[in-house]
């Protein structure tokens, strides 16, 4: 996949300035190429934003997935490249589609609807005088250029589902998959949610079996599914309901869980995406040093580096992972790197604290809609009394 890559990138301002058609190897390339948050690629970012060809990746990108969470601006933008919506987003989604098939063949999935939300796109304010470069959530730009064969198999319609006011779209999206044979959903479980409660109440059922009774899949992702797992239980009772996750992410289609009785989640290593691993003791140094695949280690915490086909170069995610398995490499995720607590040395990921709170929601028998955590501070009183 290196190999690929840089072949494919030689000619760009990145590939000339690494040498990318020497062919160096994969120690070479990781001598040569920096380690790169998105605020340190920003300024190469901004000028393919703004339309400069052959900066990162050949071409001109017209589509960006925009999510938020940086520090130097409201949102981040990652170029959306035809190679990677091929290579990456449409093939995995393609080997999901399959494997469901394969693993639930008694459920024929593919006789009914896959119900898919997603978000909205817009012009590139950053070219004003392209419009067909546009912005957005990385689902809505894979709705949006879905190849013929896969757009027959989901609902709602395309005109639905990029609604941009959510109100609004949530509601007309409910009131169009009334009439649909639904089989698989796919989406943020989140989301889902709110789409399954409003359906149930407009169609004064009891539960979702009643509405759609060959539902047999969810594909979710994005957030952890632990905390909800519950809550669609009581949404869609019964035990022909089966539940996969996908790690699909803005910077590219991940992982995918291939075996029902397990969570861990296979690493894709033929779509498009190179992978190193940063270990936990890199994170925050200046200079940091991720390992190649073949080095990782079982249960260690990693944050993700990936160089792509859309032309991001050693590039951190911020998410964290560890393997559970090297033959073949399955990992979980774990986090994130700036989303842990450390305020006296507990070191607690999300995965600990989801993983908590589903484990207290279950033996207590409660229901949970969302949680926050937080280290609490107490202050020292007259005496040296904790207050």
């Amino acid at each position: 996949m290196l190999r690929e890559l840089r072949r494919r990138a030689r000619g760009t301002e990145w590939g000339r300035r690494y040498g990318f058609a020497e062919g160096p190897g994969a120690a070479e390339f990781a001598r040569r190429v920096p380690v790169s948050t998105y605020e340190q690629l920003y300024p190469a970012l901004e000028r393919v934003l703004r339309g400069a060809p052959d900066v990162l990746w050949p071409g001109r990108p017209q589509w960006f997935a925009q999510s938020s969470g940086t520090t130097n601006a409201r949102s981040k933008y990652v170029p959306v490249t035809p190679e990677s919506l091929r290579q990456g987003h449409y093939r995995a989604g393609r080997d999901m589609l399959a494997l469901s098939t394969f693993l639930y063949p008694k459920h024929r999935l593919l006789a009914g609807r896959t119900l898919s939300l997603g978000g909205t796109h817009a012009p590139n304010p950053f070219r004003p005088q392209e419009p067909a470069s546009r912005v957005g959530d990385v689902s809505a730009l894979i709705m949006q250029q879905l190849p013929a064969w896969a757009e027959s198999l989901r609902t709602p319609p395309l005109a639905l589902a990029l609604l941009g006011e959510w109100q609004d779209k949530m509601e007309r999206i409910a009131q169009h998959a009334l009439r649909q044979d639904v089989r698989v959903l796919a989406g943020v479980p989140t989301w889902m949610l709110l789409l399954l409660r409003r359906v149930v109440e407009l169609a004064g059922a009891d539960d979702i079996t009643q509405v759609w009774p060959h539902l047999g899949l969810f594909l979710h992702g994005a957030v952890a599914f632990g905390p909800y797992r519950e809550l669609f239980r009581q949404l869609i009772p019964g035990p022909q309901m089966q539940y996969l996750e996908i790690y699909n992410a803005t910077e590219g289609y991940f992982a995918l869980q291939d075996q029902p009785g397990s969570e861990d989640l296979l690493l894709l290593l033929d779509h498009g995406i190179y992978y190193e691993f940063l270990p936990a003791a890199q994170w925050d140094a200046p200079a940091p040093r991720p390992v190649p695949l073949h080095e990782v280690v079982l249960g260690q915490p990693y944050a993700l580096v990936i160089s792509t086909n859309a032309g991001l170069w050693r590039y951190v995610v911020g998410d964290t992972v560890r393997f559970t398995s090297l033959g073949p490499y399955r990992l979980r995720i774990t986090g994130r790197t700036k989303h842990f607590l450390n305020a006296f040395g507990e070191e607690v990921v999300i995965e600990n604290a989801e993983a908590a709170v589903a484990a207290a929601s279950l033996a207590t028998g409660c229901r949970v809609h969302d949680f926050t955590a937080a280290p609490v501070y107490f202050a020292a009183g007259p005496g040296g009394q904790v207050q």
